[in-house]
């Protein structure tokens, strides 16, 4: 027999009226136990003010969300707490102010104000040289600093997007530096070597790094598919190959500067350089647009194509990944020429844009190991490297000011790139300092364990 009074509320049946809702609170009595009213409630049910207290308005419901430890707030506050030992190394390494401080019990302001122009100096030309000069006159002066910021940013967000594109799918690449020095070499060779049309020599001499960077990405993919060998040996002894490798090319017949007894190559010609957007006085490049369009091209793969699914998912887990028809093997491998495609691209940027045109022994520099922080200050995010790689940048084109006019070192700049990476690395410890609220700290934890 079917019940003739259903209960409300059920998905198959219409709700309750609000005469029924009534009639079944006035059956509850006041004696009945705890639990049979807790069952009543239901599970979606959320806190209400009591009666007479007021509602949290929405200022402090935006700066109580706002003080938790989520990512942006921890990001934000380690760049400050990196900044602040910044500014006691900066005091340190200093004699002079550091006299100053012999006598700090008899005379404080001394000691005091000497700290705050000496830091206050270095942080104004940081600024003035990766964003702003208010005294600048002129456009050249005025766009100077962001055009250096950006000079700088373009290659790193390649080895960035190269190293973090290689942890979601469960590896550590390594060897973005490598990979960008193969780039470098092919991007040049093909640039003074190759007779071609402005635009299709630079399109040919982008292949050609891209290219030599996907090689050199494949290698140890195709070691760890095939033979398990671990992809952080490979691609570490790969670079010094590499390294190697542009030392001895470098010397050769066809490629050295026939006009020059030291160690340089032919120059790039100008019809594969990277048209300049600012004019010929400003350094910034079409590199940094490349570099935009690789980010966007690299945030749709992992979140909207089939492959993009199939590497995180061996990220993740490879043995449920296989079970689930996925090509461990064939994941590896992608993952790694891709990777390596984007470093190369990264170092093609570094002789046909505005930073080098001839091949030297140090054109690379260390945009590969620096990909490396970059993506670890990007949460191996497509768009969170590219941030990253704009505040490496910033933090680059400002340094060099920093030291012209402050005398400060360029090897501080350094410290404070890994002072960033290492509070970004621990919340726990920003947390801790800053007093922040724990509602998401234990996810943002997870998420640095995992790579994700």
């Amino acid at each position: 027999m079917t019940n003739p009074n259903p209960v409300s509320g059920s998905p198959d049946k219409e709700p309750a009226t609000e005469a029924q809702e009534a009639r079944g609170e006035a059956r509850a009595t006041p004696t009945a136990p705890a639990g049979d009213t807790e069952r009543q409630v239901p599970a979606t049910a959320t806190k209400q003010p009591a009666a007479g207290e007021p509602r949290p308005s929405l200022g402090k419901l935006f700066l109580d969300n706002l003080w938790a430890a989520n990512t942006v707030t921890v990001t934000v506050l380690a760049v400050v707490l990196a900044m602040l030992v910044g500014a006691v190394l900066i005091i340190v390494s200093d004699p002079e102010v550091l006299a100053t401080y012999s006598y700090i019990t008899a005379r404080p302001a001394d000691a005091l104000n000497a700290s705050w122009t000496v830091v206050s100096e270095a942080y104004a030309n940081l600024f003035k040289g990766a964003i702003f000069d208010p005294d600048a006159v002129g456009f050249t002066a005025v766009m100077g600093p962001i055009s250096e910021t950006l000079t700088y940013t373009a290659p790193l967000v390649f080895t960035g997007l190269s190293v973090a594109l290689a942890f979601r799918g469960g590896l550590f690449n390594i060897g973005a530096q490598g990979q960008a020095t193969i780039g470098v070499i092919l991007a040049a060779v093909a640039g003074f070597a190759l007779p071609l049309p402005p635009g299709v020599h630079l399109l040919v001499a982008l292949i050609a790094g891209a290219l030599g960077g996907a090689l050199w990405g494949f290698i140890p993919g195709i070691l760890k598919a095939r033979t398990g060998a671990h992809e952080v040996i490979n691609t570490i002894m790969l670079n010094y190959v590499a390294i190697y490798f542009l030392s001895w090319i470098i010397i050769q017949g066809g490629v050295q500067n026939p006009d020059r007894a030291d160690a340089i190559s032919k120059p790039v010609d100008s019809s594969a350089q990277l048209p300049r957007l600012l004019g010929d006085n400003l350094r910034v490049h079409a590199g940094i647009l490349l570099a935009v369009l690789a980010t966007w091209f690299i945030a749709w793969l992992l979140n909207r194509s089939t492959l993009g699914f199939e590497l995180r998912a061996v990220g993740e887990n490879p043995d449920a990944a296989r079970t689930a028809g996925i090509s461990v093997t064939k994941t590896y491998v992608l993952v790694m020429a891709t990777a390596g495609l984007l470093a190369g691209l990264g170092g093609s940027n570094m002789v046909l844009g505005s930073t080098a045109n001839a091949l030297t022994p140090l054109v690379i520099a260390q945009i590969g190991f620096d990909g490396i922080l970059v993506a670890l200050l990007g949460r191996v995010r497509p768009w969170g490297v590219l941030l990253a790689a704009l505040l490496f940048g910033a933090l680059q084109a400002g340094g060099n000011r920093m030291q012209s006019y402050s005398g400060i070192s360029l090897e501080l700049v350094t410290v404070l790139q890994a002072l960033i990476v290492i509070f970004i690395a621990a919340p726990a410890l920003v947390k801790a300092i800053f007093q922040l609220r724990a509602a998401r700290a234990a996810r943002l934890q997870t998420s640095l364990a995992k790579g994700w």
